[in-house]
């Protein structure tokens, strides 16, 4: 008999679940599973990093209801899901784990890190002068759940942070896009978390870019293509602006690709989310999201 789901994780592990929950589980890193198995499948949460072999699946569940991911973004997933298939991000889950990772770059690339563990690589002790994080102003482009988080953690630091959404919230004293040009020049560190959409396609271009101070340090923890490469590679090359990028276009980079070598740049391959934070909120999620389906509930959609 066909399951109503297919899980990366076994029920008894994600814990709290009905007894007896009819589920597939299948992590994506073997063979998918057969047609029979899954053909009244009607819930499908797609296993993490493995969307390149998981979406194909979507395709084989007739009885298809409600497609779950476990990243905040679903730029790939979206042209991939049918009509009348809810389709439920995983607002919350990242909230943490990214929010740390964007902490991270900005520290180490405003106070020298990549270039002391290079030096510590050739056993060189060489003191230098570098910016620290209090009395900058830190400007978080994309200001959802993960943007909270962020600036939560900002907060102890000394700084001054400026929130940016799509649309202005003055009751959050959350400025709109509209107003990029005039927040721009005075921004110190601008932080890139908004979902990539047809909108947010290329707005870091080299109009975004040239209306940054000079020095400036843009951190991407958001997804790659929000950025113009080619326009960064300028301001790169010029050294008038730094980077710190956790998402890069294309990606993975190929190692021949220019933006390695350009100065100023700080890279870490899309390590955001995967961290000992992720799976305990994972199960959370699924928890909380499968608890809705069978009661008939609306299910949490933070998209």
């Amino acid at each position: 008999m066909s399951a109503r789901y297919l899980l990366p994780y076994p029920p008894e592990e994600i814990g709290g679940l009905p007894d007896g929950l009819d589920a597939v589980v299948w992590d994506g890193g073997g063979p998918a599973p057969s047609d029979e198995a899954v053909r009244a499948v009607e819930f499908f949460c797609l296993p993490y990093l493995r969307h390149a072999v998981a979406l194909p699946v979507i395709g084989r569940l007739p009885a298809l209801k409600v497609v779950q991911t476990l990243t905040a973004g679903m730029d790939d997933v979206l042209p991939h899901v049918p009509d009348g298939v809810v389709a439920c991000n995983a607002r919350g889950l990242h909230d943490a784990s990214t929010a740390e990772l964007a902490v991270t770059l900005i520290l180490a690339s405003l106070r020298g890190v990549p270039q002391f563990v290079r030096r510590q690589d050739q056993g060189l002790w060489r003191q230098e002068f570098h910016r620290s994080l209090a009395d900058r102003t830190v400007l978080i482009l994309g200001y959802g759940s993960i943007g909270r988080a962020l600036a939560a953690r900002l907060e102890p630091f000394e700084c001054e942070v400026v929130k940016v959404a799509r649309r202005a919230r003055p009751e959050e004293r959350v400025h709109g896009v509209g107003e990029l040009a005039e927040l721009l020049p005075a921004a110190d560190v601008v932080v890139l978390l908004t979902p990539l959409t047809p909108e947010s396609r290329h707005l870091v271009d080299a109009g975004f870019l040239a209306r940054m101070k000079d020095d400036a340090l843009l951190v991407n923890v958001a997804r790659g293509p929000v950025v113009d490469t080619a326009a960064l590679l300028a301001e790169l090359s010029a050294e008038r602006l730094r980077a710190a990028l956790d998402v890069t276009d294309p990606e993975p980079l190929p190692a021949d690709h220019p933006l390695w070598r350009a100065p100023g740049v700080l890279i870490t391959p899309h390590v955001g989310g995967p961290s000992s934070a992720f799976l305990p909120r994972a199960k959370r999620v699924l928890r909380e999201q499968i608890r809705r389906f069978e009661k008939g509930e609306p299910l949490a959609d933070g998209r």
